[in-house]
């Protein structure tokens, strides 16, 4: 690598997020352009694009079809041959099928020709990923082979063969080696033996989603990285909904020596963010020259140096890359009036904030890309269905913004959802009337006090509000009932039994959600307007964890924004609402307590609360799943989690029953979890049956060798406890 004396150290670099979607290769084609295009205005020389940007990362079981490959590999012939990707090194994701094996790769080319393709080393085999399903992972360690091209590349590229597998690039001005996503959470990701072997510009290209209180550990595993060995870092990721339950959330970044000197959005309507920074390459180099354990050179031994811990070089034991020789540069050559990029300072969003723009964006996302006309919404009054509705202010919010800022993309596809080519949205209130219609669906069971705060806040952010009594269609199916059987169930209140008050209730909520579908489908023609409504759920995560629902009621919907939250996430996201929007009507809603309303009321007042009917706390329930699935317990260990965790609060007797009751509620609920609705992903504990939360759903209910475990534990604990007390005089 030649290095330049005092000209052409500067180098301008570029890295993007983009709002991919899965097999939609005509739009990820021109993502990508205008990203490249963007990149060149801005004086970059190397483009970084997101994991798998071609196809899109969620294609899931779609990699295994020949189609996937086929049309990847044009979407890459017709980047080599665009005129937009001249005179810069372009970093672009794609599956690769080389010797019959399917890899995650990148391939790197410049002025048509490629130059490298980088298979992934570690792939992602947890919680929403599954990698290994699809793909293999290099396992040659700075080795590489021969790819032949297809026909279809050799044509354009004139090359019949390239480098495949793990090497670097070199370049007449400095050295730059690639990551790829989950090679940065790995114990000994690659970016420290190249970094020890010269690699001065790192980059990661990622397929990251959100989680809440996530953004803070990515940033940190850079700016670590870079802290240690010194270096460039570029991360790219993907943005947005691109086809299921995940949100990619942005975050591209850009750092070096530690500092952070370009960040991304974590959320935003833009299909294409792009950042530049302009960095100097002495800076890397003088930084690294002051870390001593990687500079000390093997040779000279055991000499004692003041002060430092005499060591072999790191750097000289390390075993060298292969490097692909580029002739090209990143500098200029006349480079020393040019301004060099300044180190920022992260901005994190609470995680009230995340929970606002996240699933805000994946509405957004969803909306345009399944051509619907708006939502519906079943708006009881409570915590959760406000929250969902807030969820869609924002949105409206959001678009307004992006509008006004000048957004384009934005604009025309809310032109084509209100199906109105002259429409400019400016107010979020008149566009949610727009877009989102809202309902009440009363019963003899319900209360005015839910009524008038349901109405309240749909008044307040603008929707197009219904209000209906579903008491002629209860009445009605039970009247069937009645018929055949000759029986006439009653609630507990009535003196019936509870598995006749349950089935009572159960068909109330299951008259909601067909009269939700009903609604969803035709009243837009009603009102004569084409198109038809999404309808959204609103259950939370911890609902869904114990089974807190009706299966096939109104937790049976297209989509949930808040699926994934917990009820204390929740709140603190309704008090930002309130607060931010001025939404008053929630204040009401969150002093209320949370209930369905299901069961007779009392003297014309709720007779019933959803933590009473659970026999369990809200958090108590984000305690459980907490335990339950990131730290991977069954009862038994759980229990003893908890017998430390509430010794000041609680008896062992108390937490084994504790224990015991959710585990029991949550494996008799268990099947419904194979029907939720598909929602958003923001908790690490979401209860998910289709792909993360993987458990059976037909359990033996009553535990019996685990709480067996547990009480003999409780009796032993309880059998000291008396011991101790006789022995006090």
């Amino acid at each position: 690598m030649a290095t330049a004396a005092r000209m052409g150290r500067k180098v301008t670099v570029a890295t993007c997020a983009l709002n991919q979607w899965a097999l939609d290769f005509e739009g990820n084609l021109q993502r990508i352009l205008k990203s490249i295009e963007i990149a060149k205005h801005k004086g970059a020389r190397y483009r970084l694009g997101p994991e798998l940007e071609i196809c899109g990362y969620g294609c899931w079981d779609h990699y295994y079809e020949s189609d996937t490959l086929l049309h990847s590999l044009q979407v890459l012939a017709a980047l080599l041959e665009s005129p937009v990707t001249q005179d810069i090194i372009c970093d672009v994701g794609m599956p690769i099928m080389h010797r019959n094996v399917r890899y995650n790769c990148r391939v790197i080319f410049l002025n048509g020709k490629i130059l490298l393709i980088r298979p992934k080393m570690a792939l992602a085999n947890e919680g929403n990923y599954r990698e290994l399903r699809w793909f293999t992972p290099w396992s040659r360690s700075r080795q590489t082979e021969e790819y032949f091209l297809p026909r279809m590349i050799q044509d354009l590229t004139e090359q019949e063969s390239v480098p495949f597998g793990d090497a670097v690039l070199s370049t007449r001005d400095t050295c730059i080696g690639s990551e790829v996503c989950e090679e940065l959470w790995t114990p000994h990701s690659p970016h420290v033996d190249m970094g020890l072997d010269g690699v001065e510009i790192f980059t990661n290209a990622s397929g990251s989603h959100h989680v809440l209180r996530k953004a803070h550990a990515r940033v940190d595993l850079v700016t670590t990285a870079t802290t240690k060995n010194g270096g460039i870092y570029l991360l790219a990721n993907q943005k947005g909904c691109d086809g299921d339950r995940l949100y990619y959330d942005g975050c591209a970044l850009i750092a070096m020596n530690g500092g952070i000197f370009a960040q991304g959005s974590q959320f935003s309507l833009d299909d294409v963010e792009v950042l530049t920074a302009t960095l100097d390459l002495e800076d890397v180099r003088s930084y690294r020259a002051e870390i001593s354990s990687r500079n000390l050179a093997s040779s000279q031994g055991p000499v004692r140096v003041p002060a430092l811990r005499a060591c072999p070089s790191q750097a000289s034991r390390v075993s060298p890359y292969p490097r692909v020789k580029v002739d090209f540069a990143l500098s200029r050559d006349e480079d020393l009036l040019e301004p060099l990029s300044e180190p920022v300072e992260w901005k994190y969003h609470s995680p009230a904030e995340e929970i606002s723009l996240g699933p805000a964006c994946w509405l957004w996302d969803f909306l345009r890309r399944s051509q619907q006309a708006g939502f519906f919404l079943p708006l009881s009054g409570g915590v959760d269905s406000g929250a969902t509705a807030c969820l869609v202010y924002s949105m409206c919010h959001q678009v307004c913004e992006a509008v006004k800022h000048g957004s384009q993309e934005v604009l025309a596809d809310v032109r084509t959802i209100v199906n109105q080519t002259s429409y400019t949205p400016q107010d979020p209130r008149e566009l949610c009337s727009r877009i989102l219609t809202t309902c009440y669906m009363a019963s003899e069971n319900s209360s005015r006090e839910t009524c008038n705060r349901a109405g309240d806040l749909a008044q307040q952010i603008g929707s197009h509000h219904i209000g209906l009594n579903i008491d002629p269609a209860v009445k009605a199916i039970m009247g069937i009932f009645s018929l055949v059987t000759g029986k006439s169930p009653a609630f507990s209140a009535h003196g019936g039994s509870s598995r006749e008050s349950l089935a009572l209730q159960n068909v109330q909520a299951r008259v909601r959600m067909v009269i939700a579908y009903l609604f969803a489908q035709l009243s837009l023609w009603s009102r004569g307007a084409p198109g038809r409504l999404l309808v959204l759920g609103s259950a939370n995560v911890d609902e869904s964890l114990l089974g807190y629902l009706t299966k096939y009621d109104c937790s049976s919907a297209d989509i949930n924004p808040i699926g994934g939250v917990s009820k204390t996430d929740l709140r603190a996201f309704v008090q930002l609402c309130m607060e931010r929007f001025r939404l008053p009507a929630l204040q009401s809603i969150l002093v209320a307590p949370a209930t369905a309303e299901l069961e007779p009321l009392a003297h014309g007042r709720v007779s019933q609360t959803d933590e009473e009917d659970m026999g369990v706390t809200y958090a108590e329930l984000s305690v459980y799943g907490r335990l339950r699935k990131i730290a991977k317990m069954g009862p038994y260990s759980m229990f003893c989690k908890l017998l430390y965790v509430w010794k000041d609060v609680c008896t062992p007797r108390q937490v084994a029953d504790k224990v015991k009751r959710f585990f029991s509620k949550y494996s008799v609920n268990r099947h419904k979890m194979t029907t939720l609705t598909p929602a958003y992903h923001a908790e690490s504990y979401s209860p998910d049956d289709n792909r993360f939360d993987l458990r059976p759903f037909l359990y033996n209910t009553r535990w019996p060798w685990q709480f067996r475990c547990i009480e003999t534990q409780v009796l032993q604990l309880e059998r000291r406890q008396r011991q101790d007390l006789d022995g006090v005089d």
